[in-house]
């Protein structure tokens, strides 16, 4: 655990009581202030009661009178498209609004780092798509190389949940934009961007409110080193703003989309192949295309954002591209589950919005696709292009056949994984991919993606088994 630093003797109030409410409870609790602690759940409350935290209702009058500040989980607005009802009382209180990044930022360095050889660092990734791939190859890099590596934010533990870092230690955290957007202090030592398309436009009332928000990771945090995929437009925008010329290398720029040069820092794939720049000189090439836990053009992006974080951290090119090959990938992101008569079974869940489901769609041929879900705004336009590899579409999801209706292949309406899995084992051919990329959201029928890809793994197995 991470004790809060800080706000020893004050009481602190903690709105949204799931694994990273409770966490900052522990951790506010552990630093010697008080939480008081509500959710509307009464079983959340119920849980934060058994461990002694005190639950009050944060919207009675005068409830904010002693209060230092308000912890909001990540699923809480504080400001698009309306503030909770919390959040607003706190705000018209004057009470400054924080989140569990906030906390863990301010609280991460200790008096006994002054005894450390080595300072204890922290990786933060941001962007709209391949952020836990990206993490999670980071912290597999940095285990192989023998450094102690601590995986969480998004992925793995909870910010405040670790351990105080030792000697040396590194810190690899996966940030959404819920939690960037929130957190008043972000100050990582190495900043990663890896790309941007349209999610969670709710929240930050449309493109430029999202983009600001993941800016914040760059802009308030003043990184030594930052990251930066530039294929598009904000991409290139944000590296240009934290540049001071051309040669100033505390920008890594990072592209699949074309050979960077000039004379600073830049990592780039074309045609399977990632290289490295380095004042006009090539420092490094790996050749990604037999990395088996890395298969198509997104993940060959993660690898380059990877590759560059932990090389602005002094990772040797050959024990980075040791550790590529022996990375077995993540669960719900282009994940082999099953291959039998010729057809390999991909679950890629995770491809909750347009952008990362084209990608996974190009990343294969012959695709059986099984898509659908809450569709989110904007529309399917973007995977007309994409779509060109795909036989079929079986479509789930409440709204099945409108969703059919936009694409731009054979669809056929199924609702269910059940009869999606059992129509696209009963077609597919020897060389075909049955790919799970949703496009979509899954809280229409399950309660995460990673449900919906457990799903897909089960449905795929009973229907291999009863063929035999």
């Amino acid at each position: 655990m991470i004790p809060v630093q800080g706000l020893s003797g004050a009481r602190v109030a903690v709105l949204g009581l799931g694994r990273s409410g409770l966490a900052a409870a522990r951790a506010l609790q552990a630093g010697g202030a008080t939480p008081v602690c509500w959710d509307d759940n009464p079983a959340a409350r119920e849980a934060a009661e058994a461990e002694g935290f005190e639950c009050a209702p944060l919207t009675r009058q005068g409830a904010f009178d002693d209060i230092a500040r308000l912890i909001v989980s990540p699923g809480i607005p504080h400001l698009y498209p309306a503030p909770n009802p919390v959040v607003a009382a706190a705000l018209e209180a004057g009470v400054p609004v924080d989140n569990d990044i906030g906390l863990f930022f301010q609280s991460f360095a200790t008096e006994e780092w002054h005894t450390f050889d080595v300072a204890p660092r922290i990786i933060a990734v941001t962007g709209s798509n391949g952020k836990s791939t990206t993490c999670a190859l980071i912290h597999h890099i940095l285990e192989h190389a023998g450094r102690n590596s601590q995986l969480a934010g998004n992925i793995g533990r909870g910010v405040l949940d670790i351990e105080p870092a030792p000697s040396g230690g590194v810190v690899v955290l996966e940030l959404s934009s819920y939690q960037t957007d929130l957190a008043r202090s972000l100050t990582p030592d190495v900043a990663v961007f890896t790309n941007l398309s349209p999610d969670h436009l709710d929240r930050h009332a449309g493109m430029g409110g999202y983009f600001a928000a993941k800016r914040r990771l760059f802009a308030e945090g003043g990184p030594d080193r930052a990251v930066i995929g530039v294929d598009e437009n904000e991409g290139a925008y944000l590296a240009g703003q934290l540049t001071e010329g051309r040669a100033d290398d505390r920008v890594i720029r990072v592209s699949v989309a074309r050979k960077l040069t000039g004379p600073g820092w830049q990592v780039y794939a074309r045609k399977g192949f990632l290289s490295e720049f380095r004042n006009g000189k090539q420092a490094a090439s790996i050749d990604l295309r037999d990395v088996s836990g890395l298969p198509g053009a997104h993940n060959h992006q993660n690898a380059c954002s990877a590759y560059a974080a932990c090389r602005a951290i002094g990772i040797a090119p050959r024990v980075i591209e040791q550790a590529f090959h022996s990375f077995g990938g993540l669960p719900h992101r282009s994940q082999t589950i099953a291959q039998a008569g010729g057809v390999r079974f991909v679950n890629d869940s995770k491809a909750t919005n347009v952008d990362s489901a084209a990608k996974a769609l190009q990343a294969f041929e012959n695709v059986r696709w099984i898509c659908g879900g809450l569709e989110k705004e904007g529309g399917l336009a973007g995977l007309d292009g994409p779509s060109a590899s795909v036989r079929k579409a079986y479509v789930i999801g409440r709204e099945a056949a409108s969703f059919a209706m936009q694409l731009k292949v054979e669809a056929q309406v199924c609702t269910t994984m059940a009869q999606a899995v059992a129509s696209a084992v009963a077609e597919a051919q020897e060389g075909d991919v049955v790919l799970l990329a949703p496009a979509a959201a899954s809280f229409d029928q399950y309660d995460s993606f990673e449900r919906r890809g457990e799903d897909f793994a089960a449905c795929v197995k009973a229907e291999l088994d009863a063929r035999g």
